[in-house]
Order: structure tokens, then sequence, then C-alpha cells
């Protein structure tokens, strides 16, 4: 009896170091519109949730192409956005709203093939009318889903053209290659998702602040960026797997929280829409 019992516990040990050997370390990446963010503090304790931020490769060919930004450094991706100053924002509100016990700084996670995504049930793409995912990418966010993972993505705009590309038709070669044969559909304002924490039938647009701030307008893109879509893709049980925010810019409701400039009511309508995501796949 004791034998067994002492293999048992070997075995769930070795399971356990198993699955924190797979994980992958937290690692500050290049960004786009931020050098030398500061880290939080406690940015190395370890905490029950944490969400991810998916590193795609994207039309202009990033990772495997070099090119260079306006101030000399090689360009890091679309994927990094807002980052990371959206996120640690973000994730600071999480603390104050809800009693997810989440860790400070986001986890950058890339479909590599490996297990390693599997370990963040939570992932967040920005800008994906500039994604490009690989066919082996596609499966593996497909995977990713249909075990129960939850995706989020924001901050893209227009059927037309705009600034050379028609986001939404980049968005779809990518998601039709993840989910060829499900819908997308409008979220109507009674699912549970616009009511798990906060009730969320009054919905605007949450503006780009740039844009914003250059012209005044919460729309970009043209008459076809007007009104935004809260859309989703469900799986066989009606679960919703694949929240996509389009025509709005939520990852920069986060990130200008603490800007005066920017409008209060756009920040927090993107931190509850946030809150109300994370709770739905925490709890469905």
């Amino acid at each position: 009896m004791r034998l067994r019992t002492a293999l048992a516990v070997g075995i769930l040990g070795l399971a356990a170091w198993s699955v924190l050997r797979a994980q992958k370390p937290f690692k500050e990446w290049p960004a786009i519109e931020y050098v030398d963010f500061p880290l939080p503090a406690d940015y190395q304790d370890k905490h029950e949730w944490t969400r991810a931020r998916l590193r795609y490769p994207d039309i202009y060919g990033y990772p495997e192409r070099s090119m260079t930004l306006n101030d000399g450094r090689a360009f890091p991706g679309y994927w990094t956005m807002d980052f990371p100053r959206s996120d640690r924002h973000l994730l600071a509100g999480v603390r104050r709203l809800t009693r997810i016990d989440t860790k400070s700084v986001e986890q950058v996670v890339t479909l590599d093939g490996s297990d390693d995504v599997y370990n963040w049930p939570m992932l967040y793409g920005v800008e994906v009318g500039h994604w490009n995912l690989t066919d082996a990418g596609a499966a593996q966010l497909r995977d990713f889903l249909l075990r129960g993972g939850f995706f989020m993505c924001d901050d893209f705009h227009g059927t037309e053209p705009y600034h050379g590309v028609r986001e939404w038709d980049t968005f779809m070669h990518s998601m039709t290659k993840v989910f060829p044969e499900l819908p997308i559909e409008e979220i109507p304002d009674g699912d549970p998702i616009f009511h798990t924490l906060f009730d969320l039938e009054e919905r605007f647009q949450v503006p780009g602040s740039d844009h914003y701030f250059e012209t005044g307008l919460t729309y970009e893109a043209g008459e076809t960026g007007k009104i935004p879509h809260w859309r989703c893709i469900r799986d066989s049980k009606g679960r919703i797997m694949v929240a996509i925010c389009n025509n709005m810019d939520l990852g920069d409701g986060w990130e200008n929280s603490d800007d005066p400039r920017y409008p209060e009511r756009f920040s927090s309508l993107a931190y509850r829409v946030g809150m109300n995501y994370f709770v739905y796949d925490l709890t469905h």
C-alpha cells in the first residue's frame, strides 16, 4: 500500500514538474511604441492567472523579413502595438475590478508547435488586420480553442482599403484557416458574455487614441469603420471561443487610461468589456 501511494505521489510530482518545465518563462520583447517600459515590482511573483498576448507573423514579413523603424530599430511586428503599456494597465485593472489572481505582466505566446500555448488559456491578439498565420499556426490555434481556450482579438477596422490594407479581409484570410466551417456572428445584447460582471447592453465605439486626438473621430477606415462590431465564433456547445472586437480599439482604452486627454468613458468601457470576457472564459 505504501509503495503504491509513494508511486502515485511520485507520478503526480513528475507531472507537475513536466508542466512547469513546459511553461516558457516571462520575457521582455521589443515593441513598436515603447522602449524600456518599467516592469512592475512584483513581475516575478507567481499567480493563478495570466493573460497571454499572441505573437504572430504579419503581412509585412515579420519575423522572417528584416525591416527598420524610423528610429533605426528593427521592426518588432504588428503584434506589439500598444505593448506592454496596454497589457500592464489592463492587468492592474483586473486586480482592482475582479477577484482573479493575476500576474502583473503579460505572457507572450507564439504558435510554434510547442506545448507552451496550452499553458495560457486566454490569448489576446491586436492589429489582426495585419496578421498572416501559417497553416501550422492556424492548426495549432484551432486545437487550442477546441480544447477550451479563448481568443480575443481587437484593433482592426473597416472593409475598404485603409493605409493600403483591407483589414477585415486580411483578418479573415487567417481566421478561415482556423475555422473554415464555422460562421462568425454578431453577439446579441442578451448573451451571457455581456452580463458576467457588468451589464453591457449600452456599448459604443472605443477609438484609437492617436486618431481621436488628431481628428476627434471615434472611427477609422471610412464609412465601413463607423459601426463597432462585437462578433464571435462559437463551439459546438454554443460557448464563445473567439471574441472579435472589430471597428474599435480596446487596447488603446487600456493603454491610455492614465492620459487626461483620452476620455474616461472610453477607457471605462474597455475595462468593463475586458473583465466580462475574462470572467466569461473562466466560467463557461
